[in-house]
């Protein structure tokens, strides 16, 4: 290799190392977002709480980042970008540490607000952030990146809490989320190069945003498509247990199961989401769908349901990169103040799903998650109709 060649290959490396190391901060936010999901049984016992209590967690921790994340957002939107992440993650940190260390289930909530005001700001930026840093011509293949970084959190983040608490206690993987997000700050600010704030939009952007229908389409489908995801997700760890009847090392395999598929959504997105975008929306949400109405009749074998787990897996990991790429083309505008909006309409998907799930577990009992999440996921079948391609 020339001397030319290389120092040309050198912002091609740093631009992939930073990409790489955005995709591992999505890694360790989305494990500590889902870890109660992993938790749910022990928590509760800790505190003394049944489960749908804690599960409401998920409510709580969701519809706080569906309140701040534009406001926040908008408050932030002139600072420097590496020095707003490393802000971030400091707070993500301390919130994580006061959750390993909570004496309380009162002070424990106090860290979840923590950690919730944190993801607020950071999936605001993120996505458009990836973007930026990688390579010229790769914005796509950096998304699918980032998306890999949040399939390892459902592959390694949340079976590794499972299991860290398993053996140690759930409190551990708090701490260990928290020194891992130490670790990964102290890379962010050696590789990121400085990012002035650019193209982040304003207050102003708001209303004209939501004049593009296929943007106020892609927002009501989020709420609904995620919402249906979480009325049956947020529980899978007392539905493996209770309903299919797996032991703890074997939730943390479906935990494994279910993340691991979506290791390969990335080639699979890249692949035929730009053939025709809103036929990708119809195909992911039938799947979503299907997995939903399969999980009370694929529930008498660990194994069936785990094959059912990969299926589902890969669908929600699709569905988010679609979401995410459809937004950024919408609104290339105002990329950050629609990623706000988008990752606030989320959580409030999120937090909508495990409140229904609740409800559904009182009055039904586990059994009826999937029917309860495949009403919602139908309506957002219909609002497919209204995504332009």
């Amino acid at each position: 290799m020339t001397l030319d060649n290389a120092n040309a290959n050198k912002p091609q490396l740093s631009g992939w190392a930073s990409v790489m190391m955005l995709a591992l901060a999505a890694f360790i936010f989305n494990t500590a977002e889902f870890i109660p999901v992993a938790l749910l049984s022990d928590i509760g016992a800790g505190f003394g709480r049944p489960v749908e209590s804690v599960g409401l967690l998920m409510t709580l921790y969701a519809w706080v980042v569906a309140l701040v994340s534009l406001p926040l957002m908008l408050a932030t939107r002139t600072w420097e970008r590496r020095r707003l992440l490393v802000a971030i993650f400091l707070l993500f940190i301390v919130s994580n540490g006061l959750g390993a260390g909570a004496s309380s289930y009162g002070l424990f909530v106090v860290s979840r607000l923590g950690v919730a005001l944190a993801h607020a700001i950071f999936w605001a930026i993120t996505a458009a952030l990836v973007v930026r840093v990688a390579p010229p011509g790769q914005g796509n293949r950096a998304l699918g990146l980032l998306a890999l970084g949040v399939s390892l959190a459902s592959v390694l983040g949340i079976p590794l809490g499972k299991i860290i608490g398993n053996h140690w206690g759930w409190r551990s993987s708090f701490g260990f989320i928290a020194g891992s997000a130490a670790l990964i700050l102290l890379a962010l600010r050696a590789l990121l190069p400085p990012l002035p704030a650019q193209n982040t939009g304003d207050l102003a952007s708001v209303p004209r945003l939501l004049r593009r229908p296929t943007l106020l389409a892609l927002f009501a489908f989020v709420v609904l498509a995620i919402g249906a995801h979480f009325t049956a997700y947020s529980y899978i760890e007392s539905y493996g247990a209770d309903v299919v009847g797996l032991n703890g090392e074997q939730v943390s395999l479906l935990l494994l199961a279910f993340g691991l598929a979506g290791l390969g959504a990335p080639s699979l997105f890249a692949r035929v989401y730009p053939r025709n975008s809103r036929r990708f929306f119809f195909g992911v949400t039938a799947a979503l769908i299907g997995a939903l109405l399969l999980l009370r009749p694929l529930a008498v074998h660990g194994l069936v349901f785990g094959l059912l787990a990969l299926g589902w897996g890969l669908t929600v990991v699709c569905l988010n990169l679609a979401l995410q790429a459809k937004t950024l083309q919408v609104a290339s505008d105002a990329t950050d103040v629609a990623m706000a909006l988008l990752s606030g309409l989320y959580n409030i998907g999120i937090g909508g799903g495990a409140l229904l799930g609740a409800h559904l577990i009182k009055g039904f009992g586990l059994a009826a998650l999937g029917i309860g999440g495949a009403l919602l996921g139908l309506l957002a079948l219909l609002l497919c109709f209204f995504i332009k391609n």
